[in-house]
């Protein structure tokens, strides 16, 4: 059996703020990870048991090929697209980061990274020689409305624009 394979544990943990409890619908949970065995295979295991229902919950992950060394914060993945979150997700990710930008400095570094690499995400799912992100790299509800509301964004140039804002954002706060 094998999972959608969760690139980095930042990944994971993004996609895990992203998966409310179905009982109660809280997003906080203590996770802990761990290294098991599932049907013969090696895979990550995040459990917890919500705070606000006390419901066990487990999401199960498969191993990426290789290990992706940060290079930076936060790092979602390799050159390889998502498995977790498809290209509109992604999209709502940045776009939630870049609409709460606190003034403070450090917040707002914090804010414009998850950003910026958000849409780093996104562009991932365009293929060499290709033009935007294709159709079925949208296969949540979620990652389809983001599409059907403006598809003219996921243009790889509109997306090239949007990251080099957030990154000369992010270096106007001071960070790398």
């Amino acid at each position: 059996m094998a999972f959608a394979v969760a690139r980095t544990r930042d990944e994971a943990y993004l996609y895990l703020e992203l998966q409310p409890c179905p009982d109660c619908g809280s997003v906080e949970a203590p996770w802990e990870h761990a290294l098991i065995e599932v049907d013969g295979e090696l895979t990550i295991s995040y459990s917890a048991v919500c705070p606000g229902c006390d419901a066990e919950r487990e999401y199960l992950f498969g191993l990426p090929a290789r290990e992706t060394a940060p290079d930076s914060w936060p790092t979602f993945g390799g050159t390889e697209p998502s498995e977790l979150l498809d290209a509109g997700q992604w999209m709502a990710v940045a776009d939630q980061a870049a609409g709460e930008v606190p003034v403070d400095p450090g917040e707002a570094r914090i804010a414009l990274s998850i950003a910026r690499a958000a849409v780093g995400e996104v562009i991932k799912f365009v293929p060499a020689g290709r033009d935007g992100v294709p159709a079925d790299e949208f296969w949540t509800p979620q990652g389809r409305r983001v599409f059907d509301a403006e598809p003219g964004r996921f243009r790889l140039d509109r997306l090239l624009v949007v990251h080099d804002t957030y990154s000369e954002l992010v270096r106007e706060t001071g960070a790398n």
